[in-house]
């Protein structure tokens, strides 16, 4: 099989960003990269709210989220009324876990799919609770009709009191069907909360139509947003049991203004946010995720290539769009979470390359992304170095 060809790169897509051009950026799904008009959009916020902190804080700074919201639920396909704006999706995980009044006997069910840090939440609020968290084993290689059955068989309706699935993983760089997931659920009375953390941007997506009880999404990682702006989407039947992690001012507003108001907090990169969807628009919504995916896939290739692994062995990422792939680490390497940290330390400073190492299912994995300031070269340069760098151990 022949590698895939790389897109046909985008314009002065890199002259957009302030990243440091001796590196090679190619995990942009852990931070994002924020374009440098969005930086000097913010950079104008902050500079009007210290000019006048008070008049900023205090005159119409709640109608201004109101109106940014507004907007970016629009661009989500979700409804206004019941979308908040949160700093990240692990912090409307959060918020959703503290207010569902677990008890002793529920339990939350995840997959081993999930997010680390919101397992670390669930495990909390669990301990907080009496509450147990199980976690669904499912394959790498599981397709959409299979992931829905293994969900199925592990709902226990009565005990089962949320159900958490990822939308894309971030471990596994795998897109779940989630729409039908919410529906299996939904037939056994379970509420269903869908981390999106990585969908704003990347996937095209219209919340509405996913049916969740709860949706989160980051729009800091591929909607070019300042970093922590993240919507956090709920049905109505629960919006009025939905309450911040801390109560300030807008409490008695109810939500979505009393999840949003954290007195003190630097709102402008809410407000900031969107100057990055116009800068996404403006490069055309279908080209960049087009690009995008299609670079990931190149990479995928030249890297799995040069570490030997045949094409079949790739993982497939389940969507057209997706902007992230997987590869498998030789055995024995990066099995622990210290040890993939400690592996993606050392390719950062022998190779000059940003990327992401996972561990899952006792396996090492790489997981390389694709966005418009990349170029082919890039992955050329770490197919050809990363072997060696492994062999040395």
């Amino acid at each position: 099989m022949t590698v895939p060809q790389p897109p046909e790169p985008i314009p002065g897509a890199r002259l957009l960003f302030s990243l440091d051009p001796s590196v090679s950026h190619l995990n942009h799904g852990s931070f994002g990269a924020v374009p440098i008009g969005v930086q000097r959009a913010q950079q104008r916020l902050r500079d009007e709210m210290e000019s006048n902190p008070l008049r900023f804080f205090t005159q119409g700074l709640v109608d201004r989220i109101a109106h940014t919201r507004r907007h970016l639920a629009g661009f989500l396909g979700a409804d206004p009324d019941g979308t908040a704006l949160v700093g990240n999706a692990t912090t409307g995980v959060a918020v959703v876990l503290q207010s569902l009044g677990l008890r002793p006997g529920d339990e939350v069910l995840t997959t081993d799919h999930g997010y680390g840090a919101v397992g670390f939440s669930v495990q909390r609020e669990c301990r907080r609770t009496g509450a147990t968290h199980r976690a669904l084993h499912v394959p790498l290689t599981a397709g959409d009709e299979e992931v829905v059955e293994i969900v199925r068989a592990g709902l226990r309706p009565g005990r089962t009191k949320l159900l958490v699935i990822d939308q894309l993983t971030s471990a596994t760089a795998r897109l779940f069907p989630a729409a039908a997931v919410v529906g299996v659920a939904r037939e056994h009375g379970v509420p269903v909360l869908v981390d999106a953390a990585h969908a704003p941007g990347m996937l095209p997506i219209t919340v509405a139509s996913i049916g969740a009880d709860f949706w989160v999404g980051n729009l800091h990682k591929w909607a070019f947003a300042p970093r922590g702006t993240a919507a956090l989407v709920v049905a109505p039947p629960w919006r009025e049991r939905i309450e911040p992690l801390v109560v300030s001012w807008e409490q008695e507003t109810g939500f979505p203004a009393r999840v949003e108001w954290q007195a003190t907090l630097d709102y402008t990169s809410w407000l900031a946010a969107p100057a990055g969807l116009f800068a996404l628009r403006s490069l055309g919504l279908d080209r960049v995720r087009a690009h995008n995916a299609a670079l990931a896939a190149y990479g995928q290739r030249v890297v799995g290539d040069a570490l030997g692994v045949a094409p079949a062995d790739l993982p497939e990422p389940g969507g057209p769009t997706v902007s992230m792939r997987l590869i498998p680490l030789p055995r024995g390497v990066a099995t622990t979470m210290d040890a993939a940290k400690a592996l993606g330390a050392r390719i950062a400073e022998r190779l000059a390359a940003e990327v992401a190492v996972m561990t899952w299912n006792d396996r090492g994995w790489l997981r390389l992304c694709g966005q418009i300031y990349n170029t082919p070269d890039e992955y050329d340069r770490l197919a050809v170095r990363l072997p060696a760098l492994l062999a040395k151990g």
